[in-house]
């Protein structure tokens, strides 16, 4: 059984945890194999593919978009620039995120300075008061 590890180690070998995989094997990420006696068995390739999983989704990949990468990854006829093209939306998204956050951070600034007397009672808070305003 050299070859092969038991759920336990494979968590530990991959730096996540056992329900990290048996999350992936429900959504199809990682098949899980069959019972062996009392145990299932993974193949030392699964760290590589669990590791994998995790940086994409350090740098904003959802699951499913690394099952996609990864499922490339497998096809012969996959070339670099479809990874280039996933990766470039991606970066698409990202930029419209940082956008958003920065209107979101600019209109809570703007409540922020609203506040000038922080210990005014709070039925008077002129926060709260903008949450309450009709959206137009």
């Amino acid at each position: 059984m050299s070859t092969s590890l038991t759920i336990g180690k494979l968590a530990l070998a991959s730096n996540v945890n056992v329900e990290t995989i048996r999350f992936y094997e429900r959504k199809g990420i990682l098949k899980q194999p069959m019972k062996q006696g009392s145990f299932r068995y993974y193949p030392h390739e699964f760290i590589t593919r669990i590791r994998f999983i995790k940086r994409s989704q350090e740098l904003g990949f959802t699951l499913s978009e690394a099952k996609e990468l990864l499922d490339l990854k497998i096809l012969d006829q996959a070339k670099c620039g479809d990874v280039l093209s996933k990766t470039e939306e991606k970066i698409v998204e990202i930029n419209q995120k940082i956008k958003d956050l920065k209107r979101m951070k600019k209109s809570l600034e703007g409540l922020a300075n609203c506040c000038e007397d922080r210990s005014i009672p709070l039925s008077d808070c002129p926060i709260l008061d903008c949450f309450m305003e009709k959206v137009k």
